[in-house]
């Protein structure tokens, strides 16, 4: 790799990282000035904000001419934010999710998955595709914030982006300041990683799936990490379920919208790597309602799913010959069996929980027998 290409990725990441924080910072600011909670901060304007590289890097591949890098990078952030950054936050801290969440927001997250993988079987995302996709994420938003701003916001709560910018002319300032630093940041990226994708002899979709969404993930991270040790356990899920439904709503469904002729998805992303970002967010549903907790050991399986996904990734870009056995084995044994000791563990929790209440009434009714 030249010195030249280094500098294109390591200067493009360090805008997209640093445009990040600029941007959640005002963006987050801004959405405390109208009294939104944090739970709603972290849903929508934080989760906007951490997928605006995202968005950059996939709109700006996808008028380049590199689509895989814009595919790519939206499936494979999706599958890094929730096994990637969340197990890590929850090595942390076990992660609190609220019944709001388990409810409405992570079904909606696997509902648009699932939308993504229907208009993609035909191998392009044209733009009455991402029209949908659109529309589905601005219904979502419209909705949460309306059903949200019902809600008082206790004073006291704290987001993690607490330290932003005070006067609201400040805080436009730092959101204009923050998308002023992605769009260059993702130029520089997508040009270093396509220099790469050449060089190595690899597709740019494998480029997209690997580097740079590791990299477009790193705001959420960040955010992720910071919202946990500040005590805003609820917004780092919130943020990560947010992004989620953004990058498949608002960055698939723009960059489909401005692509002549749409973006093409090759049959590898439809039959596989689709599927896996799918099953991961099934896998989340009933880690929601397991005690409403993701645990450290649960955060631990989720990094190691990960390093499973790496693998396959890894004989794909080399093209060895256990491709093919290694990708049977995923898709016909390790995602659904995870998925039914997860949905197994759900019963088992629901029914310890209501042994518990059954045995507090007991109590009660003891008690007031006594008194």
């Amino acid at each position: 790799m030249s010195v030249g290409t280094a500098f294109l990725l390591v200067g493009g990441l360090v805008l997209l990282v640093a445009g990040g924080e600029v941007l959640v910072r005002g963006a987050a600011a801004l959405a405390r000035t109208f009294g939104m909670s944090p739970l709603v901060v972290g849903l929508t304007v934080v989760a906007f904000g951490t997928s605006a590289p995202e968005l950059a890097i996939s709109v700006d591949a996808t008028l380049s001419g590199a689509p895989g890098i814009a595919v790519g990078n939206v499936v494979g952030s999706n599958i890094a934010n929730i096994l990637l950054v969340l197990g890590l936050a929850a090595l942390v801290l076990p992660l609190a999710v609220r019944s709001r969440l388990v409810r409405a927001d992570i079904p909606v997250m696997v509902v648009i998955s699932v939308l993504l993988l229907v208009v993609a079987l035909d191998g392009t995302i044209d733009r009455l595709n991402g029209a949908i996709l659109l529309v589905v994420l601005i219904g979502y938003v419209t909705l949460t914030v309306i059903i949200t701003r019902r809600q008082p916001v206790p004073r006291s709560r704290r987001s993690p982006e607490s330290g932003g910018p005070g006067h609201p002319a400040v805080r436009v300032i730092f959101v204009a300041l923050g998308v002023g630093m992605l769009v260059p940041g993702a130029r520089l990226l997508v040009e270093g990683a396509t220099e790469v994708a050449s060089a190595l002899g690899v597709s740019d979709l494998i480029v997209g799936l690997t580097a740079v969404a590791l990299g477009t993930s790193l705001p959420e991270l960040a955010t992720s990490v910071v919202a946990v040790v500040r005590g805003e356990r609820d917004m780092a899920v919130g943020n990560i379920v947010g992004s989620n439904v953004f990058n498949i709503g608002a960055v698939l469904g723009i960059a489909a919208i401005v692509a002549p002729e749409g973006i093409p998805v090759a049959s590898a992303v439809v039959w596989f790597d689709l599927p896996v970002m799918l099953a991961v967010a099934l896998v989340l549903l009933p880690v929601a309602f397991t005690a409403l907790a993701v645990a450290r050991w649960e955060g631990a399986l989720f990094i190691g799913l990960y390093a499973a996904y790496g693998a396959y990734l890894a004989l794909d870009a080399t093209g060895h010959d256990a491709l093919d056995d290694y990708s049977t084995v995923m898709l016909g044994f390790v995602i659904p069996i995870t998925v039914l000791w997860l949905a197994l563990l759900v019963a088992y929790e629901f029914g310890l929980r209501r042994g518990r209440r059954e045995a507090n009434r007991r109590d009660e009714q003891g008690r007031t027998g006594l008194g």
